[in-house]
């Protein structure tokens, strides 16, 4: 593993943001958070983490997710999105990914992640 970085399970990584209109679906009659924003900012927040970690060189990409979404989030509303690195296999990443409001649970599950070697 040293040649792509120093990634070691139990790191973490979390963000805060606002649902905006641009994160959401209105076919529902009121706006709320859509599933693949959602599934956007776990893996972003994921691939964040993997990268300040890894070799120059090297990035991930996202190649499996396993979600629920739980519970809307409305337009205003302030969500936290978490990742934590569960398992390292090789090239293989496994995070904890999950979405909260408050105390709410929006949205939980898995996400995979490969190293790659960046070409240019």
């Amino acid at each position: 593993m040293q040649e792509y970085g120093k990634l070691t399970p139990g790191m973490t990584a979390e963000r805060e943001l606002p649902v905006e209109e641009r994160l959401t679906v209105s076919h529902t009659g009121t706006p709320v958070l859509s599933t693949p924003m959602m599934i956007s900012l776990m893996e972003k927040v994921a691939m964040t983490l993997a990268q300040e970690h890894l070799s120059t060189g090297f990035t991930t990409v996202g190649y499996e997710v396993s979600v629920k979404h739980k519970a809307p989030a409305r337009i205003g509303a302030l969500i936290r999105v978490w990742c934590r690195l569960v398992e390292v296999d090789g090239r293989k990443l496994l995070f904890d990914v999950r979405v909260t409001e408050g105390e709410k649970t929006v949205g939980e599950g898995m996400h995979r992640r490969t190293i790659i070697r960046v070409t240019g």
